[in-house]
């Protein structure tokens, strides 16, 4: 049984940003910020199964792919990494690829690595900030630049690089090709509006990924019986004795959560393993009402407000 508020983790990458405001406040004198990693914080607690992630990009992540369970055990790994991605902020244009245009051999996916056509082979597509995006393992992907997505996986650092718009770091062309999926991927379903402001945007075996939309001043009980990790993505609240605002993370599991919401409400994602499908009972009214939440100084946008509009 635990409640406790995630460490965070800067990890410089040849993508990332100088300025991973509002995410991090830390001074990195120029180095280029690409993930925000939430760890727990208590010392000598078990391994999660879930990964959860802030990337932040100036320019285009690699073309690459993860291996599915039975792959990844093949080669000696213990699982594989399916992900989702929901985007925070995204500049006019800016795009994901998730899997083929059109299905090919394993032969013709090399070839089109080999002859840098893979770029143009990708399934682009522009987002917006609120855009969810589920990434299956085997499926070829990548994440161009101008973008703030929160990422949920398996945890696991399984990636097969394809390609990697020059910048000499190491391809992985032969396992990828074997992990990968050479056909197009099915279309997205569109989020599921559950109740009390839960919004279902990604479920699978592996984890269960909601957005909590929750109003100003009113108390709920979050019952996290299975690994839960919550990022507020707007406004504030308060979560069991622990203040948490926008970029903070909490970890819970085994526990019931008294979460009182601050004055400007509260957006929030909530991933959580995901055997069962979504939780009915994840979320529900508390007992009172809430009037004195807890406040922040930072906090600053109003619920419902894409973050990093105006990066």
């Amino acid at each position: 049984m635990a409640i406790e508020i995630a460490s965070m983790r800067e990890l410089q990458k040849p993508w990332g940003v100088t300025d991973p405001r509002p995410w991090s406040d830390a001074h990195h004198a120029g180095l280029s910020i690409g993930e925000l990693c939430y760890e727990r914080s208590s010392v000598g607690a078990c391994e999660p199964a879930l990964l959860l992630k802030v990337l932040l990009t100036s320019q285009p992540l690699s073309i690459q792919v993860h291996p599915d369970d039975s792959f990844a055990q093949k080669i000696g790994l213990p699982h594989g990494k399916t992900e989702a991605w929901y985007v925070l902020a995204a500049q006019p244009g800016a795009a994901v690829a998730v899997g083929l245009k059109h299905s090919m051999t394993p032969q013709q996916l090399r070839n089109a690595v080999l002859d840098g056509a893979i770029d143009s082979l990708v399934a682009w597509r522009t987002v917006v900030a609120g855009d969810t995006v589920f990434v299956p393992a085997g499926t070829v992907h990548a994440i161009g630049p101008g973008l703030v997505i929160a990422e949920i996986q398996q945890r696991s650092d399984a990636t097969f690089r394809l390609f990697d718009y020059g910048r000499n770091r190491a391809l992985h062309i032969d396992q990828a090709v074997a992990a990968a999926r050479t056909v197009p991927v099915d279309p997205e379903l569109p989020p599921i509006h559950l109740a009390n402001g839960r919004t279902l945007l990604v479920s699978n075996p592996y984890f269960v990924f909601e957005r909590l939309e929750l109003e100003p001043n009113s108390s709920w009980r979050l019952d996290a019986s299975r690994e839960t990790w919550l990022l507020v993505v707007n406004g504030s609240a308060c979560a069991g004795d622990f203040d948490v605002v926008r970029g903070e993370v909490v970890f819970a599991q085994g526990e019931s959560v008294a979460f009182r919401v601050g004055e400007l409400g509260a957006v929030c994602l909530v991933a959580y393993t995901g055997r069962g499908g979504p939780d009915s009972q994840f979320l529900r009214r508390g007992e009172e009402p809430f009037t004195n939440a807890a406040r922040h100084q930072n906090d600053a946008a109003p619920a419902g407000t894409p973050i990093g509009a105006n990066r």
